[in-house]
């Protein structure tokens, strides 16, 4: 993994802008390694990695037992990825990573709740699209493509292949949409994914850390305001604008400031 630490944003945005086709995640922690929601809380609180399979396959079924009484369509159920990216959705942990199309969305969500150094991971999957990890050539990123029926049970499940695939599900929800997003899916759970791109033989780094310093924060998000990056934007829904206000109490301008002050003097 190339590290990259930032001086500036005007350097994030000149760094990123060559990396065209690439995909994005924000940290709000750059001491944070690259791994999803579930291995975390595996790690955390069943550390017994021989029972995981078991524990998530139970995760899995129990939301497709249940979540039908909360559906008008069903039908998601019936798809791995779709389901996985509605556990994901409503705060389920699994082992989808989100990643986006934009670097800043991804700079956004590293740096909105940041309290020291944030980072965005840069995946390059133009590069990593055509590639297969070298312990087994033949599992290329189409033969393991979880769209496909019967694939995630076979390829992810068993926690027993360190390989990675990346994409959208056949259908995808708005707040998906709205985010430029896509997901970054770990064949082995306990890792990060950095760990499982050392299988995959590349005439180029595959994954480039950019270290954004807690300095750069207000000058960031600034920008990111005026390009209408904000939680509203990219959950559109009430929840999302009911986020969007915490940022608002840092949005203050000069003028409603001046008036303020006059009422308050008058």
């Amino acid at each position: 993994m190339e590290i990259v630490r930032l001086r500036s944003w005007s350097q994030f945005v000149k760094a990123t802008d060559g990396l065209q086709g690439w995909a994005f995640r924000g940290e709000v922690s750059a001491s944070w390694p690259l791994a999803s929601s579930l291995s975390r809380r595996l790690r955390s609180y069943c550390p017994e990695a021989t029972l995981w399979p078991l524990r998530e396959e139970r995760a899995l079924r129990v939301f497709r037992r249940k979540a039908h009484i909360h559906l008008r369509d069903t039908a998601t159920l019936d798809d791995d990825l779709r389901c996985l990216a509605l556990m994901q959705h409503h705060g389920a942990a699994t082992r989808l990573l989100d990643f986006t199309k934009s670097p800043f969305i991804a700079a956004f969500f590293a740096l909105e709740e940041a309290a020291g150094d944030a980072a965005v991971y840069a995946l390059n999957t133009p590069l990593l699209w055509g590639l297969a990890p070298n312990f087994d050539p033949t599992l290329t990123r189409d033969r393991v493509d979880p769209r496909k029926r019967g694939n995630f049970a076979r390829y992810f499940l068993p926690n027993q292949y360190p390989l990675l695939w990346f994409g959208e599900p056949n259908e995808m929800d708005a707040r998906l949409v709205a985010q430029s997003g896509l997901f970054v899916i770990p064949g082995v759970l306990g890792g990060s994914i950095d760990d499982m791109l050392a299988h995959y033989p590349s005439p180029a780094p595959l994954l480039r850390k950019f270290i954004l310093p807690r300095r750069l924060r207000a000058e960031a998000m600034q920008a990111l305001y005026r390009m209408n990056v904000t939680y509203a934007s990219l959950f559109p829904d009430l929840d999302g604008l009911a986020r969007a206000c915490a940022y608002e109490l840092e949005v203050v301008w000069p003028r409603l400031i001046d008036d303020y002050q006059t009422k308050r003097n008058a």
